[in-house]
């Protein structure tokens, strides 16, 4: 049986003839949650509102922004409620090169004080039961 290129009805040849791996199953790390929360980006002396999209312990996905280039670091802050109150963190910008023209920024958190991290593993453990 072979593979038909989808796009043009052609066999799909990419692999060389070797059969290829397919995953379908989500390989994220860390647990996420949607959210609709503003941060504030600070790189160097540039300061940036961003839509954040999504959260989870290990970083923070922003919608529709034009992304720094891979690698940059920047300084975030931001309220998950009233209660917890603003929280800063360091990130680095994660966007794959072959995603370069994509709207939208993948930032990594580095180096997370723990008790930041607990505070955000809560809060994406609570939200994301809702969000299933």
């Amino acid at each position: 049986m072979s593979k038909f290129d989808r796009r043009e009805g052609q066999p799909d040849d990419r692999s060389g003839g070797k059969q290829v791996e397919r995953r379908s199953e989500d390989r994220r790390e860390f647990i996420r949650t949607s959210v609709s929360l503003w941060v504030e980006e600070k790189k160097d002396d540039d300061l940036y509102f961003q839509q954040a999209g999504n959260l989870s312990v290990g970083g923070v996905f922003f919608e529709r922004t034009i992304p720094h280039p891979h690698g940059t670091r920047v300084m975030l802050k931001f309220k998950l409620s009233e209660e917890i109150g603003e929280m800063e963190v360091r990130g680095e910008v994660v966007n794959p090169a072959d995603q370069a023209d994509d709207v939208g920024a993948r930032v990594r958190f580095v180096a997370l004080d723990p008790t930041i991290n607990d505070i955000i593993t809560k809060f994406v453990e609570s939200n994301a039961e809702k969000d299933i």
